[in-house]
């Protein structure tokens, strides 16, 4: 009862530090990257928070997966360290007495992971879709931005509006860049406004302002001033999702309707799962009795082969996809095989600790 309940102790403070750092580490990288997105125009400024909580959710089971992984590492390191494997092994304990303790801590992550990983995964990514989409369908109107250079949902037009307003739908020092397979005009006015038509539509009204326009095939250019012009923008209307992504489609319709691409989906959420239960035999086994030897050893080897396991688990993803395995052949030859040499490793450990102690009995008297 004290070996287990001590071992568990230990394991939930080294995890819940490690989930500290790792996730302070995600959310920042995370954050940088949708920020990036939000100032090139593929995400809205005001959905960054959002994004990124649907973002964090949906990594948050390899987070999991690799905070309890470095949990069990560091744990044993430390006891094999300061000598307390020593005194458990000489009090008759063995390194699959070890498998008992972990696992029943192990075991409410690794439910929450599999949980996430197959509901929530999904729902993240379906709402970071729909976010997207909505951004990308939002009128040319909407794009327009005080201060800001803005680009037409088709690529073709740039707009830019002096940060100055007296009111909203109206602005100062305007700036539009049109560009055509033929032609580029560019307009500039000193003040326009959103207003609507009879047909309910809306349109950019500009005053006291210039076009110029350029021939691109003949180098004609034609200067032209206005006292009023009206700039009639697509109007896009927002449509929800006809067809989604597969990661974005729940796990019972993968399963219901079998496709390669939703077979390649499955491969990776079912081997999220396995891999965090895989990663827990791994972190016993891969952990040294060795007290000579650098103690970030150790952990190198399991930072190492975590990255190298989960590369693997996005190549089964992708052999799948390409139709070069089914979905059980995957599992079986990434995860089964992982399984396999966990065992067999945590086997060769158990029997280096406990051979000293048998030749220590048989030893003549």
């Amino acid at each position: 009862m004290l070996f287990d309940s001590s071992l568990r102790k230990e394991l939930s403070r080294s995890f819940g530090g490690t989930v500290v750092v790792v996730v302070t580490i995600v959310v920042t990288m995370m954050l940088i990257r949708t920020l990036g997105q939000a100032a090139g125009g593929r995400v809205s400024p005001q959905d960054v928070a959002l994004m990124l909580g649907y973002v964090m959710l949906g990594h948050l089971p390899t987070v999991l997966s690799l905070s309890i992984f470095v949990a069990v590492v560091s744990t044993l390191t430390r006891q094999h360290r300061d000598s307390e494997m020593a005194i458990w092994f000489s009090s008759g304990q063995s390194l699959w007495r070890f498998l008992r303790p972990v696992l029943r801590f192990a075991a409410p992550i690794l439910l929450l992971i599999a949980a996430m990983v197959l509901s929530v995964w999904p729902w993240a990514n379906q709402n970071i879709a729909s976010l997207r989409e909505r951004y990308e369908q939002r009128s040319d109107l909407s794009r327009v931005a005080p201060g800001q250079f803005q680009t037409s949902r088709s690529g073709q037009r740039v707009f830019f509006i002096d940060k100055e307003a007296p009111q909203e739908g109206t602005g100062r020092n305007i700036f539009i860049l049109d560009q055509r397979e033929d032609r580029e005009s560019v307009t500039t006015a000193q003040a326009g406004s959103i207003e609507v038509t009879s047909d309910n539509a809306r349109q950019l009204t500009l005053r006291h302002g210039a076009r110029t326009d350029l021939d691109l095939d003949g180098g004609t250019r034609t200067i032209s001033r206005f006292d009023s012009y009206q700039v009639r923008l697509n109007e896009a209307r927002s449509s929800a999702l006809d067809a989604p992504p597969p990661k974005a489609r729940s796990s019972l319709e993968l399963l219901a309707q079998r496709s390669r691409e939703g077979d390649s989906e499955l491969a990776y959420r079912f081997g999220q799962v396995a891999a965090a239960i895989n990663l827990v035999l791994l972190g016993l086994g891969l952990v040294s009795g060795d007290v000579r030897r650098a103690n970030s050893w150790s952990m190198l080897y399991a930072l190492l082969s975590f990255v190298v396991y989960f590369n693997l688990l996005n190549l089964s993803q992708a052999w799948v996809a390409g139709g070069r395995l089914s979905l059980g052949t995957a599992l079986l030859a990434v995860h089964g095989s992982i399984a396999v040499l966990a065992l067999v490793q945590l086997w060769w450990r158990a029997r280096g600790v406990a051979r000293p102690l048998l030749w220590r009995t048989a030893a003549p008297r």
